[in-house]
């Protein structure tokens, strides 16, 4: 294995995270949604324990992707992470708020009420899903920093330090940009639009199944306008190209609708990825015996986001840009890890499958029953 096929290699795994990470999310549209979908407290019980069954699936991935980045390209890591600390943190925290709302809410001598945690929950929802959506437009859009391998061995001005975040707020400032605006809301609304689904499939509640068909609608739409406008935009702008020879990073009409044209399989893959998130989202809608949707649009968002993460990354793109100084921006070859540390990790990695199919066998056993209000009076680890 050569070192730039070990690069290309861990990407497409950082992608592929992603792309779970992205599809694990409906458990945040969920508890987005308990105070408007449901309507009396024991809807509200039952939408909660459907949803705690899968929330540690979303943290345990959430804390892979970052611990896989950090580990392959750290260079990545302490430029975004340590720069974009606020936006980061933010993230992070809303996440804490969630694992503690799940364990805590129901738990005796409990002060608060559930009614507390479950703001929090609420909160992790919506701006956890959003937040994420703002940063991962980021690959795209660029940030603000700048990058000086020379400072560590005492050739720069600014110490040891090898990146700096050149814009006071941040990652904060990521706000500010419309299209990562747009990003935002689409993986908010996605998120909200597979919580719908998976509430279809698993309930055995009339009630809410009516209303979670009404939700994925509703929720669906507007994912679609919001993502058609973030995609449009993105393969229309100028990229991030780098010079296969000397390494130069400069701006490109269309980069990215280039990369795929240059690499016609990714597209193939996306615009299937793109097909099941429609034919799931739109067959529950105007199909009522039709429950299978969030396993459609589950696939397909986990094809369509691995398939953008990798346009990012691939064809000699920077996949993390710096908007004010285009030589800082990141690359797989300027950031990556040693070639000794992504061979041992590959090797490592040749173990995914297996745990990939642990998680779908423990997945089948919890779900083997919906769960309706009989399931959740006899349950004894209720939430």
């Amino acid at each position: 294995m050569t070192y730039d096929f070990l690069q290309q290699y861990w990407w497409f795994i950082m992608s592929l995270l992603g792309g779970l990470l992205v599809f694990l999310l409906f458990v945040q549209g969920g508890q987005s949604m308990l105070g408007s979908l449901s309507r009396e407290e024991d809807e509200k019980k039952l939408l909660v324990n459907v949803l705690g069954r899968k929330w540690e699936y979303t943290f345990t991935t959430l804390v892979t992707f970052g611990g896989a980045f950090f580990a392959s390209f750290p260079l990545f890591y302490s430029t975004s992470f340590g720069g974009a600390y606020w936006a980061w943190m933010i993230l992070l925290f809303c996440f804490v708020l969630q694992a503690v709302s799940y364990e805590f809410q129901s738990k005796p001598g409990n002060i608060f009420g559930p009614r507390v945690y479950r703001t929090f929950l609420f909160l992790n929802g919506v701006i956890g899903t959003f937040l994420l959506g703002v940063l991962v437009a980021t690959f795209f859009t660029g940030s603000q920093f700048t990058v000086g391998k020379g400072n560590i061995a005492g050739l720069g001005t600014s110490g040891a330090i090898i990146s700096q975040w050149q814009n006071p707020l941040h990652g904060l400032e990521s706000l500010f940009n419309l299209r990562n605006l747009s990003l935002g809301f689409a993986v908010l609304f996605l998120a909200r639009t597979q919580a719908s689904l998976f509430f279809v499939n698993r309930l055995r509640h009339e009630k809410l199944e009516q209303r979670s068909r009404k939700f994925v609608l509703y929720n669906g739409v507007p994912f679609l306008l919001f993502f058609l406008v973030f995609l449009i935009w993105t393969l229309f702008d100028e990229g991030y190209a780098v010079d296969p020879v000397t390494k130069v990073v400069s701006l490109e009409e269309m980069k990215y609708l280039h990369n795929f044209t240059d690499m016609p399989w990714i597209l193939v893959l996306f615009i299937l990825g793109v097909a099941a998130v429609l034919y799931g989202t739109f067959k529950t809608v105007f199909s009522p015996r039709f429950r299978k949707g969030i396993w459609f649009t589950g696939a397909g968002t986990i094809i369509v986001v691995t398939m953008l993460l990798l346009i990012a990354g691939y064809n000699n793109t920077a996949y993390y840009p710096s908007s004010i100084d285009l030589q800082s921006s990141l690359t797989l070859e300027n950031s990556s890890s040693s070639e000794f540390t992504l061979t041992a990790m590959a090797v490592v990695s040749l173990f995914v499958p297996v745990v990939i199919g642990y998680i779908i066998y423990a997945w089948g056993a919890l779900e083997k029953k919906k769960l309706g209000m009989e399931e959740l009076d006899t349950d004894g680890n209720a939430y």
